[in-house]
């Protein structure tokens, strides 16, 4: 059984955390994030620690879940949270043109994406892309809107992967004979 509700979260300085009408708010040096306060979650604040406790058993999915979202706002308000993509491909790149990504990845036509207004897009070559932000949902939910508009094919690996993704490859037609 998962304990993760009931760990204790380490308020760095430099961070404030208030609950006001059901609402998160933690604010850093590097922004401020808000998320809604799950039902049936009280939270209690002392010695720059945090704590969050259930009003009864009904509520124990929404513990770890609320405890790990506020683990995450801290960290992205005092340290920030960054996802790298590469495409693999003849002829596929990726282009950062203001707050648009223009990607070309293999169709008749570039593919341009608008980038929110809370993310950072930057494209240190021609076939890498790092995506930065300090809220962990809208960065990954972004990555993985950039990833389908080529996913990687098993054949020759081409299309658009993480940094750390591992492609399982399959063999040809050739192979069956």
């Amino acid at each position: 059984m998962s304990r993760i509700g009931n760990r204790v979260i380490l308020i760095p300085e430099g961070v404030t955390v208030t609950v006001d009408n059901g609402i998160v708010t933690v604010t850093g040096p590097k922004g401020t994030l808000t998320e809604k306060l799950l039902k049936g979650l009280i939270i209690k604040q002392a010695d720059g620690k945090l704590t969050i406790e259930r009003e009864n058993d009904l509520y124990k999915p929404n513990h770890g879940t609320m405890n790990s979202l506020i683990t995450n706002m801290i960290k992205g308000v005092t340290k920030g949270y960054e996802k790298g993509l590469e495409i693999v491909g003849v002829g596929y790149r990726f282009n950062v043109q203001g707050k648009k990504l223009v990607i070309n990845a293999g169709y008749s036509h570039p593919v341009e994406i608008e980038v929110p207004e809370d993310i950072t897009v930057e494209a240190p070559s021609n076939t890498e892309l790092t995506i930065k932000s300090i809220d962990k949902i809208k960065l990954g939910e972004f990555a993985a809107n950039v990833r389908k508009v080529r996913l990687p094919e098993p054949y020759k690996g081409k299309g658009i992967r993480y940094k750390d993704e591992h492609i399982r490859r399959k063999e040809g037609k050739k192979a069956a004979k």
